[in-house]
This record gives structure tokens, sequence and C-alpha cells, in this order.
């Protein structure tokens, strides 16, 4: 289980210093997403769970006359969106739970997130909470992963690694949202109307270059499932689950690629 408190602490670093390798792992998802919400109106975007800013500023590029606001809970990342958004007057990004936060005068008429909004102590509250900051009309969409077993970069590393599966697969974490039906009730409950789900697949690029297994692994061992494991291990015991996990990664190995196949949900729905 991952919880807002583990981003505001090693996994909020960990993704900052490694932002350029997730936001390219997460390329093909975000050129889907980021056509999805070209379909919808507003001026005053919400990114919820903004992370390093990726999503953020390509929409305020998309939209120069809009205001967008980027809220996260870590500070790490926090401060490395904003230093990427420096140049970008539309712009700006604050340390906040989105759970909680109130826009101060700031009323979002588009609300956007690109996996961030699985990690929610209460997500209904949270959704609730949203609502009532938006304007009347505004609409919703976001991505969030499918079901692990069809996301083998995840599956199969919990297998390589044993990783032992959540005792409550919809606890807060990558898969929490994965059931639709579940995430439908989750935003009904907070007020979003007329739910939608679109099915996305996307190669989830884990390494590149000229060694392009060592790349993915050093991806692996910042973030995402085999981190953890990797963190709790020592000695000849960590020594033995890297070389399980870069033979692994030599198999998913195509010349100067290691990708693997993803699979998510692009969100939407209606205040």
């Amino acid at each position: 289980m991952t919880t807002g408190t583990d981003w505001q602490s090693q996994v909020g670093r960990s993704w900052a210093d490694s932002y350029r390798l997730t936001d390219r792992s997460f390329s093909g998802l975000t050129e889907r997403l980021l056509e999805r919400i070209a379909e919808r109106d507003g001026n005053s975007v919400l990114d919820i769970g903004c992370g390093a800013g990726e999503l953020a500023l390509a929409v305020a590029r998309q939209r120069p006359g809009a205001e967008v606001l980027g809220v996260d809970v870590s500070a790490d990342l926090v401060a490395v969106a904003s230093e990427r958004g420096a140049m970008h007057g539309n712009a700006r990004f604050a340390l906040a739970d989105a759970a909680q936060w109130r826009g101060d005068g700031f009323e979002p008429d588009l609300l956007v997130s690109r996996h961030g909004v699985m990690f929610f102590d209460d997500p209904p509250a949270a959704f609730a909470n949203l609502h009532a900051a938006a304007q009347d009309g505004a609409r919703l969409v976001f991505s969030c992963f499918r079901e692990a077993a069809e996301n083998p970069w995840a599956a199969e590393i919990a297998v390589l690694l044993g990783v032992a599966p959540s005792a409550d697969p919809k606890a807060p974490g990558p898969f929490a949202f994965a059931d639709p039906d579940h995430v439908a009730a989750i935003l009904t409950a907070g007020g979003w109307r007329d739910p939608q789900f679109e099915a996305v697949n996307f190669a989830y690029i884990a390494g590149k270059g000229e060694d392009p297994v060592d790349d993915a692994l050093a991806l692996f061992r910042r973030i995402g499932p085999a981190a953890a494991a990797l963190r709790a291990m020592q000695g000849d015991d960590r020594t033995r689950a890297e070389g399980w996990l870069r033979d692994w990664l030599e198999e998913h190995r195509s010349g100067d690629l290691v990708a693997f196949s993803a699979a998510a949900w692009i969100v939407s729905a209606d205040h």
C-alpha cells in the first residue's frame, strides 16, 4: 500500500529524482490523455497530484490563455515542477493535498490527473471536496492503471521478488482504481455524474539507450513495486534479487529498448 505520507517522504523524493525516466515511461499514455483533455473546454485547470508537472505544463502549452494550477503532497515534486515551469507564465504549482484543497479564489472548470488520484485515504471524501471546489459544469479527466495482471511490469516483478499482494486491492496504491465499478461508485458518491471509462494500452518504456537493461534496472531500483522490495533487502539477498531482475529485463529487451505492455483507464465525469 502506498499512502499520502509515503509520497511526502521517500516515494516523492525518488520520483522527483527520476522524473525524466517516469515521464518517458508514461509518454504513450500522456499523449492519449492529452488528446482527451483537449476535447474538453476549460480555462481554469487543476492538475491533481501533479507530480513533476509534465501534464500541467503540457496543458498550459495547449491553452496559452488558461490558468493551470498543479497541486501535490510532495514538496520535492512540487519543487521540480516549479523549476520546470519557471518560464510558463500560465502555470504554477502548490504544495497541497487535493483531498482538502481549496483554491482561495481559484475555481477550476477542468480537473485533470495522470495517475495522481489512486492514493487518497478516503477517495469519496476527496472527490466530494474537489466537486465542491470546482465550478458548476466542470469536467474531470484522469488516468489510472487497470488490473495488475494486465500490467506485467508490475505483476511479474511481484512474482520475481516475492512481493505479497495487498490484503485489500482497493487500498491506496497504484492499482486501487483498477475496478471501474468501484471507481464509478466513488465518483458518484463525491457528486460527479456520468463517469465514463476508456481502456488504453500503451508501451511502458523502462529502459533505453546503449544499455537499456542497466537503464531499466536503475528505474526499478528507484520507483515502483521493485524499489520497496529491494530497499528491504541487504547483502547477498539484494545481490541475488537484482540478478534475477536484470535477467528478467534482458528477456524483455529489444535492441536499445526495454518496454512492457501496460494497461490504463482514462476516466471522465461531469460536475
